[in-house]
């Protein structure tokens, strides 16, 4: 089951569509940060804990329907996470005091169908997209510049996906490998370079750094294919290899520019970003 976040206003909610049951898990913490407009993801988490707890000891059938499935965090890393169905996350936000919580019990019930509406026409998980994007005040070459960046990224999952790597810890190790190699940082270290927490990386780079990683990814997976690359290892040296060409594209432009590519500018709102600098790379 793979990770597809979905956003209530700023905020990311972490959530697995399970296929066979054809049912949305949401991370339950994420909900709650939203219900306690709490920007502190463990403050969040503690506040849940102590929730569950309470809800325990009074013998509320909502905390044993939750389930734990691992999620990716902030860090890269994926950790055992309490999830909820959209029908047991209703009942959970009627025991949270918030004036987020009629918003939020809209949107669950909006976002529970998505998944089955895009089965019978995946074209209005793009438009979907593509609209959160405008509201968020993207231009169209930069969603056109996101989506085509998407593409590239997909095929080169699905390579990795038929040639014995594992969706997860995997994928993001040889994802930070083609990113190391090209930007000159980590992914964990360019999202705190924007000031980033629970935020994709990707929906806050400039269109420089998304034509970037597209043909870092893009180079990585033809290489992969002439290779016929399979495994870890295999796999790690095709990205290497992909990151490189990117790599040396970008320190050219730079030369010719004087500007960086990679910056510590994102799509935050103002006062939002901890860290706003410029990257310094090999």
């Amino acid at each position: 089951m793979a990770v597809q976040p979905a956003f209530f206003e700023n905020h990311q909610i972490r959530r697995v569509y399970d296929e066979e049951a054809e049912t949305w898990w949401f991370s339950v913490v994420d909900i709650m940060q939203v219900l306690t407009q709490q920007p502190d993801y463990q403050t969040a988490r503690k506040y849940w804990n102590k929730l569950k707890e309470r809800l325990g000891k009074e013998g509320s059938q909502s905390v044993t329907n939750c389930h734990r499935l691992k999620l990716p965090a902030a860090d890269g890393k994926n950790y055992l996470t309490d999830v909820a169905t959209t029908e047991t996350l209703l009942r959970l936000v009627q025991s949270v005091p918030s004036p987020k919580a009629e918003p939020i019990k809209l949107w669950l019930a909006k976002v529970g169908y998505e998944r089955m509406q895009e089965m019978g026409d995946p074209g209005r998980a793009l438009d979907r997209a593509r609209e959160t994007w405008q509201k968020h005040g993207r231009s169209e070459k930069w969603i056109q510049q996101r989506m085509t960046g998407q593409e590239t990224r997909n095929k080169l999952t699905d390579y990795w996906a038929n040639h014995e790597i594992k969706q997860g810890e995997e994928f993001a190790i040889l994802t930070n490998i083609i990113h190391q190699e090209w930007s000159g940082v980590s992914v964990k270290a360019h999202k705190k370079l924007k000031g980033l927490q629970d935020h994709n990386l990707r929906d806050h780079m400039s269109e420089a750094e998304l034509i970037f990683t597209a043909l870092a990814e893009l180079s990585t997976r033809q290489i992969a294919e002439t290779d016929e690359a399979t495994g870890m290892t295999e796999n790690a040296e095709a990205a290497t290899k992909g990151g490189a060409i990117a790599k040396q594209a970008r320190k050219a432009l730079e030369a010719k520019t004087g500007k960086p590519v990679v910056t510590g500018d994102s799509f935050l709102p103002p006062g939002k970003a901890t860290l706003r600098k410029v990257a310094k790379k090999p």
